[in-house]
């Protein structure tokens, strides 16, 4: 097995000897701060790849996503890949939606968290629809190599909806979720025993609820907690949180275009915050990095994306090495790993 150090090195390596391939078509990496990119998968069974999520686990680089003919049907199940430094392993199906009797369902938005403490944990949901689906949870004790029979959340718990959890003080994990089946609500969940049980924060109202959901999770030197959330309303809702997150404000809307889909975040160590969204009210062809001191006031520093097409459903992480990797849907039908130095930026 190879260390995080190494398996980073071996990925800055393979860009000296090779073209990057940004937007869809062979050019030179485009900004000093991106020392990698390219495809999880070249050719994939699946018709529709989307919502990838990625994570570090016992020194690999974890990927996964649902894959199947299309979104909501039945054939839709959770992939993963592993990385060690050499490359991409093929897709695997790890978690798919037959039911005890034989039905099958579909499989939606699966995240990945590793804790500082136990094993790696493997979110994901199970439906025809948002309106009826619920949580599963799975574990893996090797890093993703191998995976444990799949449970599923306690009545009311959906587990982190779409980006992944942080993990607060004791250990005690707080996982970003909403519902769509009465009106877009954001809500949190909160373990205090690596995910053996839950608690629900509840939604996050205000005098003229905001249509917002797939919340991610900052965090502030100061103890401050911020959401950043998908909204309906052409911009991203955020939320702030002074106690730990047991209580949050009213959702409002920043200054931050939205055209309605979704975002990821993630707070760095040198205590920046770095978001990748789609900048538009309308269109999801333009993808890009914003990073903020404070939350409020936010400055575009990097495009991923620009052409037609479709380029969605960012997941961004910050390595224990402190390199940025982030990941997402591109034209829904591959998934674009991206390596980035944030000290570059």
């Amino acid at each position: 097995m190879f260390t995080n150090r190494l398996l980073f090195r071996r990925m800055s390596s393979w860009v000296a000897a090779s073209t990057a391939l940004l937007g869809g078509g062979p050019r030179r990496l485009r900004h000093p701060a991106i020392i990698d990119d390219g495809f999880v998968f070249e050719h994939s069974a699946h018709g529709m790849s989307h919502a990838s999520t990625l994570c570090v686990s016992q020194g690999r680089l974890v990927a996964a996503w649902f894959g199947g003919s299309l979104e909501s049907r039945p054939d839709v199940s959770i992939l993963v890949s592993l990385n060690e430094g050499d490359g991409w392993s093929p897709p695997r199906e790890v978690a798919n939606g037959v039911q005890p009797g034989g039905e099958r369902l579909a499989c939606w938005n699966p995240v990945l968290f590793q804790p500082s403490g136990g094993p790696l944990l493997l979110f994901y949901k199970v439906g025809a629809r948002p309106k009826t689906w619920w949580g599963m949870c799975m574990r893996s004790a090797d890093g993703g190599l191998s995976w444990s029979e799949p449970w599923r959340l306690p009545e009311g718990v959906l587990g982190p909806i779409k980006n992944k959890p942080v993990e607060l003080a004791a250990g005690e994990l707080l996982s970003p979720s909403s519902i769509e089946h009465q009106g877009w609500r954001v809500h949190l969940e909160r373990s205090r025993d690596l995910g053996v049980s839950w608690e629900r924060i509840e939604p996050l109202d205000s005098d003229r609820p905001l249509q917002a959901i797939q919340p991610s999770v900052l965090r502030y030197a100061d103890g401050r907690l911020q959401l950043l959330c998908r909204s309906k309303h052409g911009r991203l809702a955020e939320s702030w949180s002074l106690d730990g997150g047991d209580r949050w404000s009213a959702l409002e809307l920043t200054v931050l275009p939205n055209p309605n889909s979704g975002t990821d975040a993630v707070s760095l160590a040198d205590g920046r915050q770095l978001l990748v969204y789609n900048r538009s009210k309308r269109r999801r062809s333009k993808l890009g990095i914003a990073l903020s001191r404070d939350g409020r006031r936010w400055r575009d520093v990097l495009q991923l994306e620009g052409g037609a097409g479709e380029y969605s459903y960012p997941a961004v992480i910050q390595a224990p090495d402190g390199l940025v990797h982030l990941s997402y849907s591109w034209n829904l039908s591959r998934i674009r790993h991206v390596v980035v130095d944030p000290a570059r930026l």
